[in-house]
Order: C-alpha cells, then structure tokens, then sequence
C-alpha cells in the first residue's frame, strides 16, 4: 500500500529493480515519489548502455551553422574545398533555415544576422542559386536588417577575405601585438582564453589582407541606399569607442610606414605562439572555430597546407564532421567528454548506483587518466602553481578549466576506486590547483585567475563586450564552494571568501546570473546548492529570495525555463518553455534550500516524470548551454539525459543516505593550507 496526495489508498505494484538493479530501502511515501523512482529505474538503465566501452560518456554539442560555414571557407580560401563536402555541407546548413529566410543561434529563436549572411554565402559556395526561392527569402530578410555592413565583426571578416567586403571597413589588428609585456594593458592575456587565440589570428590574418575570391558577388544583401556607403557612424571623441576609432584610423596609416622586417616578426612571433599551443589532437583549444582561425593564419604566414600542424589540425576538423545522413554533413563545435563523463557518473550516483558499480570505476579511471600536468596561459598569472586541472575535452592541456576540475573532482569523490591513492591523489593536486585560482574578489572564473580588465571590451576586435575577458563567476564559484565543502573545506579561507563574494552577486529580483548555462535559472540552481554545501541555512534570507524567485518564475505546467534572449532582455529572466534541463536546475536549488515537500518541487518533479520518454531520457531541442552569452549558444546533447536524473534521483533517494547526495569521505583532503 502507498498513499497518494490526498491520502487515498491504492494498491500498487512493486518497482522494478531495473537493468542496473537499483532498489529503494522503503516503499514511496505518494504517487509523486513513486512516478520519481521509477523514471530514476528507467534513466539509469538509459544512462548507462550509453557508456563508451573505455569508460567516457559523450554526446552530440552542437551551436548554429556559423562554423559549418567557416568551415567551407576555409578550405576555399586554402583552395581545397571538395564539392561532396561542400555540398553536404550545405544540405545541413539549409536544414536550419527558419521561415522567414534567416538562420537563429537557438533552436527557435529569431533570426541572426551575421550567421545569416554567413550562412547564405556557404550555401552559395555549395551551389545554391541566388533566385532559389529559399535565397531570395534570406536576402529579403537581410537587407530588412541593415544589409551586409549592419553584421557583426567576425562575418565581415570571412567577408573581406573572400573578396565580398573591403578590408578598409575592419579594425585593424597589428601583429605587434604578441610583443607587449604580460604587464601592459591590452597585452594577449587580457583576454580569455578564446578570444587570446583568435586575436592573435587574426593579428596576422589582418596584416596579410588576404583576399580568394568567390565567383559570386551578394549585392543583394546590401541594403538600399543612395548609393554611398558611409560606413559605421563616427563615435564621440571622448568615448572609448571614439578614441579606439581614431586610434585604429592611425593603426591603418601605420600600414605604410612600420619597416617590413619588424612586422614579419611581429607574424612569426605569433605564429610560434600559436604552434606552441596546438593540442595532441591537432586542433586549437580543442574547438574547431579557433582551429579554423589557426590554419588560416599558419598559412598565410607561409605554412602550406601539406605541414605536419596543419595536416594535423584539417584531421582535427575531418574527426568533428559528422554525417547523420550519407550526403549530409555538419561539425561538431567541440567534443565534451571530460564534462559528459563526470557529470554522468554524479548523475549516476544520485539514482542509487552504488559506489563501487563498474562503470563509474571505469569513468573514474578514465578521468583519473585526463588530469593536466603541465602549465598552461593560466601560469601566466599564477607562475609558481603546480598543474592540477581537468579540461573539457579530450585533449587539452593548455586550458583546463576550474567547472570541469570542480565538477571531476564530485563526482571522484563518490566513486569507490580499487586505488584510494591514486584517486586521493589527483584530488589533492586538483583542489590545490581550484584554490590557486581564486580571483582576488573571492570568485572564480573559468581558465583563469584575476583576467578582469575591462579595456578588451573597449576594442573594435571583437563584439562581445565584457566576455572578452574572463570573469568570475556566480556558477563557476558555485561549483567550487561545493567542491571544497564535499571535502570538509567549508570553513576555509577560501570558501568563506566565496560564499561572501556570492551573496554580493545575488540580484534584486533574489535570482543570480549564469554565465555557461542559460541563465538565471541555472546561475540561482547553482548557487543554491553551493550554500546549502557550504552550510548556509536555508532560513536565510538570501536562501529565501532566491526560492521566492525560483517559485515565481515556475510556468504552469509545472517545469522551467528561459529563454536565451534572456542575456538581452531582462523581461524575459526565467521565462520560457520549459525544457528538461532547466527543470532539474530549478528542482536541484529548491532541493538544496530544503523545498523537498514544496508543491513547487512536487509539480516539478511530476513534469519530468511525465515527460520521459519510453526509453528512459528526455527531448531537449532547446539550446540551454553557453559559450559567449549573446553571441554563442550551445546545446548539450547530454543534458537532457543527466540533469533530470539528478533531481529526480535526489528527490527519491531523500530517505536513504547511502546513495543520497554525499560529499567525500573524512580521509579526503584538501590542500595543507585550506583546513
């Protein structure tokens, strides 16, 4: 017998144990916990027949077609461009066209208009027809925009180096550059980590001004005017877009009397720098756009396309193609498999596998095998620091990151290793390396430590404003405020300083912001959970305006969501469909803050539940991760399948603390000065 909601009894039958033989210590309490236990059973069984035979877990990241179309210019402006490849291309990239004739950066969203323009030139390197009617829908819709000149930075300059814009309407990039002092403002490591590789890219694509053209011309994404185009309105003198426009005006006379031999040096100078970077896997930061920058800027530099790091790098970008169907092709942005894995195996976890299952073993000694080992650009601030990271991907030893390392370091701690020392081992060296990276204001950023100068957002380089540089931020310090209380670190200094500085970041509305997820609602649900670790009470107030918030922006039939605008729109903060993800999010924070018996938590808990599919995960065509907030979304394909099984499994497992949400063992330690 089980009680339903309002305690009337019915029979049911018992649970099944499930493939992976989970079992509950007592029997559900209602229809809602038992809906939640079996949705875990079926997850489960789902989560773990995904599992790579070596231990990973990996699903499909993808964003717009922005970089199936860099991707074709690439290999035309290197003159290798196949017409399979690029047909198939194509095919994919007109799959994603919306009605209106534009291509959005979210499943659903509104249209883009540098990805639109991008987009349309690929289809016309892939043979599409400017009277196809599909073409004329596109142009239509770019000339209401503004045309060619109203896009962003980044397509003009594919633009300019295909023959289709002039060089004189960009910003100049000098190549000398790599030569300020790590000391100087606007030196390559006031940037982040993305933006470093691109910028010194595209220092010395800018200083070639190379230019293959296509045999096409797009005056028919110009829009209407008399004629004349005017460029971009001249900014006020005093204002940081009025003195960067006039310094670039003198950057472009410059052109004509800095000596040939010193901005040479200047382009081999970068490009060393960038050889020095390039990963075991042939690619750049292990991402296809920066490592599409990279060749481009390796062979205008006089590597031909036959060089040993460029035929590396094009086996890189052949490795990130997919071909879902025979004559159809599309990139994957970046493989995510340090990020997969680990938050699987938390996932696992909190349904109840236990510690010592095979396959979280397996995933530990994966992991265990990816830790970094050597310095990478974040030494630069942090010189004296032994390595202890984890990266993203499979092969990236330049740039760990402080969310993966957090998030490997958890889901270590819950696992049962046949060699406690080694796994203790790695954990000490990771948490030595977090805490050596804490920004002076307490937070943590992602790859760096302290890289918070506003002057690169000033530049005309790029247009993505303050994520030129790399912040701390709220779910970033989150995870790492939950990472040192998981091992009895909640009363060190360092964590102390975090929680303070997260309290500060909590806005107004009782929400805080995320910068990788999309976005209040998994900035609060990070936050949530690290309070709740950190052993802040749930009565406080800051605990209670975040779950006033949290509640408020629940839609109706019972899930969450929010819309990627959201960045652009404050109206639109916890607002949208709700998707599986952020659903979990929500019902991760609510659970921390102690809102078990809430009926926010009890309607969400059914909204998941009820949403499953017959084989044991969720749809999830939204876009709810983030690589640059208003400019680059992203979609996991791997969220959907762990995110909910989190919440639902610590919904379920409430009563058994064996396999609840557990930190780590007494006999973990953290480093010798943070106990």
């Amino acid at each position: 017998m089980t009680t339903t909601a309002d305690d009337a009894p019915r029979e049911t039958s018992p649970l099944p144990a499930g493939e992976a033989g989970l079992t509950f210590a007592s029997p559900p309490s209602d229809e809602t916990e038992e809906a939640a236990r079996r949705a875990v059973l079926r997850a489960t069984d789902h989560l773990l027949a995904r599992q790579h035979t070596e231990g990973w877990w990996k699903e499909f990241f993808s964003t717009d077609v922005s970089y199936d179309a860099h991707d074709l210019f690439l290999r035309h402006l290197l003159g290798v461009l196949d017409e399979r490849v690029a047909a198939a291309s194509g095919r994919w990239i007109r799959s994603q066209q919306s009605a209106d004739g534009s291509w959005p950066l979210v499943f659903d969203g509104s249209g883009h208009l540098g990805t639109t323009v991008q987009a349309y030139v690929a289809l016309r390197l892939a043979g599409h027809g400017p009277d196809e009617e599909h073409m004329l829908r596109c142009a239509a819709w770019v000339r209401a925009q503004g045309g060619v000149t109203a896009a962003q930075l980044e397509p003009r300059v594919w633009l300019a180096l295909l023959g289709l814009y002039g060089w004189d309407g960009l910003p100049e990039v000098p190549p000398e550059i790599i030569a300020l002092p790590k000391w100087a403002p606007l030196n390559i490591y006031s940037f982040g980590f993305v933006m470093r590789q691109a910028l010194v890219s595209l220092s010395i694509i800018s200083a070639h001004r190379f230019v293959r053209p296509v045999p096409f011309g797009i005056d028919e994404l110009l829009a209407p005017s008399d004629g004349t185009d005017t460029g971009r309105t001249p900014a006020p003198v005093l204002s940081w877009e009025g003195v960067f426009q006039r310094v670039n005006t003198l950057l472009r006379a410059g052109r004509r009397v800095i000596p040939g031999p010193v901005r040479r040096t200047a382009m081999n100078a970068g490009a060393r720098w960038l050889l020095e970077r390039q990963e075991a896997d042939g690619s750049w930061g292990a991402c296809t756009p920066i490592t599409t920058w990279v060749i481009l800027a390796l062979h205008l530099n006089g590597y031909p396309p036959g060089h040993p790091a460029l035929q590396a790098a094009f086996g890189f970008l052949d490795d990130c193609a997919s071909w879902p169907e025979k004559d159809v092709r599309r990139l994957q942005t970046v493989h995510s498999p340090v990020w997969d894995t680990c938050l699987s195996t938390t996932a696992l976890r909190d349904a109840g596998l236990p510690a010592g299952h095979p396959a979280l073993v397996k995933a530990a000694d994966w992991l265990l095998d990816r830790q970094t080992d050597r310095p990478g650009d974040w030494a630069v601030r942090r010189p004296h620091l032994a390595p202890g990271g984890w990266s993203f991907q499979f092969h990236n030893q330049n740039y760990p990151d402080l969310d993966d390392t957090a998030e490997v370091v958890l889901a270590l701690l819950r696992v049962d290793h046949p060699e406690p020392a080694r796994l203790d081992d790695a954990v000490r060296r990771a948490v030595r390396w977090s805490v050596g990276m804490q920004s002076g204001n307490g937070g943590w950023a992602a790859f760096d430590a302290d890289n918070t100068s506003t002057l690169p957002s000033k530049l005309p380089f790029f247009d993505f404003g303050e994520y030129c540089a790399d912040l701390p931020t709220p779910d970033v310090t989150a995870h790492m405020v939950e990472t040192l209380a998981a091992l009895g670190m909640q009363h060190a200094p360092a964590a102390h300083r975090a929680v303070r500085w997260l309290l500060e970041q909590q806005e107004d509305s009782g929400a805080w912001s995320g910068r990788w997820g999309v976005n209040h609602v998994y900035g609060t649900g990070c936050v949530l959970q690290a309070l709740a670790a950190a052993g802040t009470p749930g009565d406080h107030p800051a605990v209670r305006r975040a779950v006033t918030w949290l509640t408020s922006v629940q839609n109706e039939d019972g899930g969450w969501g929010e819309d990627w605008e959201s960045y652009a729109d404050p109206a639109l903060l916890g607002r949208g469909p709700s998707t599986p993800s952020q659903t979990a999010w929500a019902l991760l924070g609510l659970l921390a803050a102690g809102e078990r018996d809430s009926d926010a938590v009890r309607s969400g808990v059914r909204r998941l539940a009820g949403q499953q599919t017959d084989d044991g995960t969720w749809e999830e065509p939204h876009f709810t991760g983030v690589l640059v907030p208003r400019a680059v979304a992203c979609h996991y394909g791997n969220y959907r399948h762990v995110f909910p099984l989190m919440a639902l499994g610590r919904y379920a497992r409430h009563q058994d603390p064996e396999d609840g949400h557990q930190g780590a063992e007494d006999d973990h330690r953290g480093p010798e000065d943070g106990r």
